[in-house]
């Protein structure tokens, strides 16, 4: 599409908002989040040539291109880059202020919540969660996203998720709240056939073995290489590096690796795969997990009873993972 040269002026210091058409908002996000004036239309229901109206409108408000031709197509001016945060921020507020909901009650509420987790905290929580859902919630769905420790705030401050499950480093970001859930610790894995692991691991066996490390971006050391170090014994040999905690198990159950995973993902899993269960022959240091939520939405009975649900299914997976507190006890080093 041809952009027609304009001429920029200086923006006013302060905009008048009794001058600016709403509309002309919601034009502006549809057109920052597509970076195309035919996409944006359809987006909002407009036809081409009103969107292309409505961004000349908003280049004469703002005094910015917005958009610009790029060698890809239309890419956005760090001024329009500016302001794709706090306008979408902005206008999921006023979305939600001009929403008529009646009072919350589970049993009958018909509505959707969005928790962003990792694999792991979703294993942990979602069995014990759908189940709570299913007899306390009917109506109520769930979607899940997978968040990275850099993103979460973004998405709740922009309310895209309603409640992010996360182990620290928690960011105490402005606006946003906390809650620890469970502390977490480990336990050693090896398939039920394996040739060199029998009933016992000693420190001496486990060193010796290839590892299989759960290492979300393909690098780095886990907290078994930290306690490593720590006492001063060698590292051991990562065979394998993991993106996702659901497939490590699997890849030992295949293998004559040995995996030293969160006990509550084993627990799940150990049946189904065939796996022998051990305490680490070396102290793990264990981590504690967060559900983490906005500040606006403390006091939001709809999302009162979400994180209390989340603290019980947490909870309910407490008592179901007791049995595989059972484990055999490695001899000490």
């Amino acid at each position: 599409m041809h952009v027609p040269m304009h001429r920029v002026h200086e923006p006013p210091a302060e905009v008048d908002l009794s001058g600016i058409n709403l509309n002309l908002m919601v034009a502006l996000e549809a057109l920052l989040q597509e970076a195309h004036v035919t996409r944006a239309a359809a987006r909002v229901g407009l036809t081409q040539s009103a969107m292309s109206h409505a961004l000349a409108q908003l280049r004469e408000l703002l005094g910015d291109a917005l958009l610009i031709r790029g060698r890809g197509g239309m890419v956005l001016t760090p001024r329009a880059e500016q302001l794709v945060a706090p306008l979408r921020r902005g206008l999921a507020e006023l979305r939600r202020a001009l929403r008529h909901e009646p009072p919350f009650e589970p049993a009958t509420a018909s509505r959707r919540f969005t928790v962003a987790t990792r694999d792991y905290f979703g294993s942990v929580l979602l069995p014990g969660a759908l189940e709570l859902l299913g007899r306390e919630a009917p109506g109520v769905d769930l979607s899940v996203l997978h968040v990275e420790s850099s993103t979460y705030p973004a998405l709740l401050e922009t309310g895209e998720a309603d409640l992010v499950v996360v182990t620290p480093p928690v960011e105490s970001g402005p606006g946003l709240r906390q809650q620890k859930l469970f502390t977490e610790d480990f336990v050693c894995v090896v398939r039920k056939d394996h040739p060199t692991v029998r009933r016992t691991l000693d420190l001496d066996t486990y060193l010796k073995l290839s590892h299989v490390l759960i290492s979300p971006r393909g690098d780095g050391v886990g907290a078994v290489d930290v306690a490593l170090e720590k006492r001063g014994l060698p590292p051991r040999r990562i065979a394998v590096r993991v993106p996702y905690f659901l497939i490590a198990p699997l890849v030992v159950s295949r293998s004559d690796h040995i995996l030293t995973a969160p006990r509550r993902l084993i627990a799940t899993f150990s049946e189904a795969y065939a796996l022998q269960v051990f305490t680490p022959p070396l102290p793990v240091r264990p981590f504690d997990i967060f559900q983490v939520w906005h500040d606006r939405f403390d006091a939001d009975p709809a999302h009162q009873w979400l994180r209390g649900l989340v603290a019980r299914a947490v909870n309910a997976g407490s008592e179901s993972t007791q049995s595989s507190r059972r484990v055999r006890r490695a001899p000490a080093s």
